[in-house]
């Protein structure tokens, strides 16, 4: 064989393109029925592609992994992003948050378009099972096969949605072999609150107008009040924090001070409830009010009811499970690699997308590092491939 891709998410299709691209003919093994199920998942709420905004501040957004992606990053950033999608006869357009969606807000037009022009041998239902010597071994509709190609990129994911394909199951196969694997731990996912009987009915509801903070992280977005917990863009944006044992507070009036709010709750209450009395003057109701009953009660007077609604502290008891989460932490590590996300211990097999030990919040951010990595990932296979095409045939050696 050429080349072979293991995984046909964001970043074995977009290897399995570059590698298309350069001559090279590709298998792509899929283990699923269809390729880029988890693509197609994320799609269904709006495709978030990027994010518009200046390189270093997106580049920040992957923290301790930000210099080992820069190089990848730089050449496949979201400039880069919204092009290929144009070029695919997707149009984009940018929100007012910056990230940047199809104009169809969905990704099976995008993915059909993508499949249709990457000229790639797909092979559905191809579990691999690991490595057999120099080669990989799959389970396969027509029974056990294994593959001996020049060259492969592994793609396989990280640890979360294992339904639609990312089940890590691909770590003691690469730990075996000497490759140094970070555990995988959930990102970007919701938080466990064990809530009264009382919050029910606001299960599902948006919380909005509130500034979150975790740790000196603060953020403005909406979550929503789960069964759960607590989960949605403001969650996620503070997942890490959280995940390290950080409280989660609630700001519920941030362009209030406390001195405005205190002058506010100050106004003569006469008759009304409580309830009434905070509705009327500082617009306090629905699952704000219900959040404030939950976690506050006894409710304080004067300054310091307002010091409470300024920083209402709710008891996350600990993250949703891994298989919930949107993304994952953890995976094959930056020392396991070569500057072209070669194995070091497996030459000729490059690694790419999820699968690599990196994290980034949801925004846009996730999806771009999987579509560069998977190019960088099938550039260097490309001259890798080139280099061992033209090395020349070793002499036999003489036998006496």
């Amino acid at each position: 064989m050429d080349a072979l891709v293991v995984g046909a998410g964001p970043a074995g299709l977009m290897a399995a393109e570059v590698l298309a691209k350069a001559g090279r003919s590709v298998v792509v093994a899929e283990a699923k029925p269809s390729a880029a199920r988890k693509l197609l998942m994320a799609g269904k709420s709006g495709l978030n592609l990027t994010k518009d905004e200046p390189f270093e501040a997106f580049l920040a957004e992957y923290r301790e992994a930000a210099e080992w992606l820069r190089p990848m990053l730089e050449a496949f950033g979201p400039q880069e992003v919204t092009a290929w999608a144009e070029v695919l006869g997707q149009p984009v357009f940018t929100g007012s948050s910056g990230r940047v969606f199809p104009e169809a807000m969905k990704a099976s037009p995008l993915l059909r378009a993508w499949l249709g022009r990457t000229r790639a041998d797909m092979r559905l239902r191809w579990r691999w099972l690991g490595f057999d010597g120099s080669g990989l071994r799959f389970q396969t509709p027509d029974g056990p096969q294994v593959l001996a190609p020049k060259v492969t990129v592994l793609a396989l994911g990280g640890g979360s949605w294992a339904r639609l394909g990312s089940d890590s199951a691909w770590m003691p196969w690469l730990q075996a072999e000497g490759v140094e694997v970070a555990p995988i731990s959930p990102a970007n996912m919701g938080f466990r609150v064990d809530w009264s009987p009382h919050m029910a009915k606001h299960f599902g509801g948006p919380v909005k107008g509130c500034a979150l903070s975790a740790g000196d992280r603060q953020v403005r977005a909406e979550f929503v009040v789960s069964e759960q917990g607590v989960e949605g863009g403001g969650i996620y944006a503070l997942y890490r924090e959280l995940r390290e044992g950080a409280s989660l507070r609630l700001d519920l009036f941030p362009d209030l001070s406390v001195a405005d709010l205190t002058s506010r709750l100050s106004r003569p209450r006469g008759k009304a409830s409580l309830a009434n009395h905070l509705r009327k003057t500082v617009g306090l109701d629905g699952v704000r009010a219900a959040l404030v009953n939950e976690v506050a009660r006894p409710l304080p007077s004067g300054a310091a009811l307002g010091e409470r609604l300024k920083a209402l502290t709710l008891p996350v008891v600990g993250p949703r499970p891994l298989d919930e989460a949107i993304s994952t932490a953890g995976g094959v590590t930056r020392a396991a690699v070569d500057t072209g996300l070669m194995l070091r211990v497996r030459p000729g097999v490059f690694v790419a997308g999820e699968m690599l030990d990196w994290e980034a919040p949801t925004g846009g951010y996730l999806l771009t590092a999987c579509f560069a990595t998977g190019r960088w990932a099938a550039e260097h296979a490309t001259r890798w491939a080139k280099a061992e095409d033209q090395a020349p045939l070793q002499a036999p050696v003489a036998r006496p």
